[in-house]
C-alpha cells in the first residue's frame, strides 16, 4: 500500500483530519520557530561557535524539560488532551511573541535561553500529548499506518515551515528585526494550528478514565494531589512499561539512535557553519544546512511509504535493527567522506533510518501500553529524546573540533549503529522464544492481554 493509499484510508475519519490538520500547523510552526532560533544563535555574522558551544546551547534548551516531562505526562492522563492541544497552541504562541521581544532588544544570555526553553518545552507536551490522541481517532489495525502518515507529514511540515521561515529571513533580513519577524509568523501559525483543534469535542481524545480513578491512585478532581505524587506515578509508568517488555525495548533502542543521530546533528551544524563554508559567510552555511534539512525531510517521506510495507514483512522490531544497520553503512560509507554531495545523500538515508525507526517505536508503544498511562509514557518517551540527544552533544563536544571533522566519531557512531542493531535484534528473538507473560491490573490480579507489536 502506498503513501497515499495509507492516508486516504486514515482521513477518512473526521477527527483524524482535525487532529491530523492540528499536527501539520503546528509542526510547521516548529520548524519557523527553529530556523529563527538558529539563526539568532548559530549563524549570526558576530558568531562562530564551536562544539562545545553547540553542546551548551542544546543543553541549556533541552535538559531542563527532563525535569518537567514527568509531570506532563501526569496532566496528560488527566485533562482533556484535546484541550491541550487547543491551549499549548495558544500558550507557545505568547511565548515566542516574548522571544521576539527578547530579540528586538539585543537580549542574549539566560533570559533569552529560558524563553526559547519554554517555547520548546510547550512543545514536547504538545507532541506526547498527540501520540497519546491518535489512538483515540483510528482503528488499532491502523495504528502502524496513522503513525507512518502523521509523523512523516509532521515532520515534513516542520521542514516546509524551516524552508518557510528561511525566505522570511531573506525578505525580512538577518538582524534583529528580521528574526522577530519570523517569530511572528510563527506565533501565527500557532494560533492557526489551536483553531482547528478546536473543532474536535472536547472528549474525543481521552483520556479513558473511570471518574474515580484516573490511573494514578487519586480521585479524578486531585490534579494537585497527582502533581505531588508524581513520583509514585512515575513508578507505575515504569512498572506498566517492565509488565510489558516490548515498549521497554522499543524506548532503549529509540534512546540509542538518537543519541548517534544527535552526535551527527552537531557533526552537520558545524561542518556547514566552520568547515564546507567560510565561517564568515553565515548565509553560504545556513543556506547548506537547509540543504542537509531539506534531504532529511526527503528521507523521512520515504520512510513513510516504505515502513508499513517493510514492517509487516519484517515485524516492526526487524525494521528498526535492519535500519540501525543501513545507519552503520551509510556513516561509514558516505558521511565518512566528508564531501558535501554525499553528506547530503547520507542525511537522505539517516532521515529514513531515523523516521522508519520512529514509526515503529511510536507503533509499539502505542498497542502495548493502556490508555491511562500513554501520557505519562509518551512524556518520559520524550524525556528519553532530549537526555539522549544532549548527551550526545556532551560527548560531540568532547571529540569533535570547532570544524566538525572526524573521522573517529564517523567510526564510533557507526560502531554504535551496529551494536544497537545486534543487541536490539537479539533481545526481540530472545523475547520471541519464551511465552509471553500476561501483564497485571493494578490490584496485582492478571490483565487482559495487551496487543503484541
Amino acid at each position: 500500500m502506498t503513501f497515499l493509499a495509507d492516508l486516504r484510508q486514515v482521513l477518512r475519519s473526521r477527527d483524524f483530519r482535525r487532529l491530523f490538520g492540528t499536527r501539520l500547523l503546528a509542526q510547521a510552526s516548529d520548524g519557523i520557530f527553529q530556523v529563527a532560533l538558529a539563526s539568532y544563535v548559530f549563524f549570526s555574522p558576530e558568531r562562530q561557535p564551536s562544539a562545545s558551544a553547540v553542546a551548551v546551547a542544546f543543553a541549556t534548551l533541552l535538559l531542563p524539560y527532563s525535569l518537567v516531562g514527568p509531570f506532563a505526562g501526569v496532566l496528560l492522563d488527566r485533562w482533556r488532551r484535546r484541550q491541550v492541544l487547543v491551549w499549548a497552541n495558544v500558550i507557545r504562541a505568547v511565548m515566542v511573541l516574548g522571544v521576539g521581544a527578547l530579540v528586538l532588544a539585543g537580549t542574549e544570555g539566560p533570559l533569552f535561553y529560558a524563553s526559547a526553553l519554554a517555547v520548546l518545552s510547550v512543545n514536547r507536551f504538545f507532541l506526547a500529548g498527540l501520540s497519546a490522541a491518535l489512538p483515540h481517532v483510528v482503528a488499532g489495525s491502523e495504528l502502524i499506518m496513522a503513525n507512518s502518515v502523521s509523523t512523516t507529514s509532521g515532520t515534513v511540515a516542520a521542514v516546509i515551515g524551516g524552508s518557510i521561515g528561511y525566505l522570511a529571513r531573506s525578505l525580512f533580513g538577518d538582524g534583529s528585526g528580521g528574526t522577530a519577524g519570523i517569530l511572528c509568523l510563527s506565533a501565527l501559525t500557532y494560533l492557526l494550528s489551536a483553531l482547528v483543534a478546536t473543532r474536535m469535542a472536547r472528549d474525543r481524545l481521552g483520556p479513558d478514565l473511570d471518574r474515580t480513578d484516573t490511573g494514578a491512585g487519586q480521585p479524578a478532581g486531585g490534579t494537585r494531589a497527582a502533581l505531588l505524587a508524581v513520583a509514585s506515578g512515575m513508578v507505575q509508568g515504569a512498572r506498566h512499561v517492565r509488565e510489558r517488555a516490548a515498549a521497554g525495548r522499543a524506548l532503549a533502542a529509540i534512546a540509542a539512535h538518537r543519541f548517534f543521530y544527535g552526535v551527527s546533528t552537531i557533526m552537520m551544524i558545524l561542518l556547514y557553519r566552520n568547515y564546507f563554508n567560510d565561517p564568515a559567510d553565515t548565509e553560504a552555511g545556513l543556506a547548506g544546512l537547509a540543504i542537509i534539512v531539506a534531504a532529511s525531510g526527503l528521507g523521512y517521506l520515504i520512510a513513510a511509504v516504505i515502513t508499513p510495507a517493510g514492517a509487516r514483512r519484517l515485524t516492526k522490531p526487524g525494521w528498526i535493527a535492519a535500519s540501525f544497520f543501513v545507519a552503520t553503512v551509510v556513516q561509514l560509507t558516505l558521511a565518512g567522506t566528508f564531501r558535501e554531495p554525499l553528506v547530503v545523500l547520507a542525511a537522505f538515508f539517516l532521515g529514513i533510518v531515523a523516521q522508519g525507526a520512529k514509526i515503529c517505536v511510536d507503533t509499539i508503544v502505542q498497542s502495548t501500553v493502556d490508555d491511562a498511562f500513554r501520557g505519562r509514557v509518551f512524556s518520559f518517551y520524550d524525556v528519553l529524546y532530549n537526555v539522549s540527544f544532549v548527551a550526545a552533544a556532551a560527548f560531540a563536544a568532547t571529540l569533535l573540533p570547532t570544524e566538525g571533522k572526524s573521522h573517529l566519531v564517523i567510526v564510533i557512531v557507526a560502531a554504535g549503529y551496529l551494536v544497537a542493531a545486534i543487541a536490539y535484534g537479539a533481545a526481540e528473538l530472545r523475547a520471541a522464544a519464551q511465552p509471553p507473560r500476561r501483564p497485571r491490573g493494578r490490584d496485582g490480579s492478571p490483565a487482559a492481554p495487551a496487543t503484541t507489536p
